[in-house]
């Protein structure tokens, strides 16, 4: 949890899903997580740059309308990036059902807001 949220958000989905999952891991999930961290050693070398770019400050939003009966509720995911690069980022689950793309979009937007 520490690395996606201080230095890695291209990890932030596969580890909220994996920490929803610690109470009874599997096997499976052991194996995505030993996954998650070979991804991590192949990438060491990556990293955030701040040079380049003026100093704009701009938010992204998203969310994933799930339509599937086994869960309920959308993912909102959001990124701010200063200078082209990742300042703030995050991924969770919604507090509410939507029941169509749109309505989940419109929460996604209001929660990057409140991090905004």
């Amino acid at each position: 949890m520490y690395v996606m949220h201080c230095t890695r958000p291209d990890i932030a989905y596969a580890v909220s899903v994996l920490c929803r999952l610690t109470s009874n891991p599997g096997q499976g999930h052991w194996n995505a997580i030993s996954r998650v961290l070979r991804y991590l050693k192949r990438t060491l070398d990556y990293g955030l740059h701040y040079l380049g770019y003026s100093s704009v400050l701009e938010g992204y939003s998203d969310s994933s309308w799930n339509n599937l009966e086994s869960k309920s509720k959308s993912t909102t995911g959001w990124i701010f990036t200063l200078g082209g690069a990742a300042i703030s980022w995050g991924s969770k689950k919604q507090t509410c059902v939507s029941d169509l793309t749109m309505q989940s979009e419109f929460i996604a937007l209001a929660d990057t807001c409140k991090e905004a």
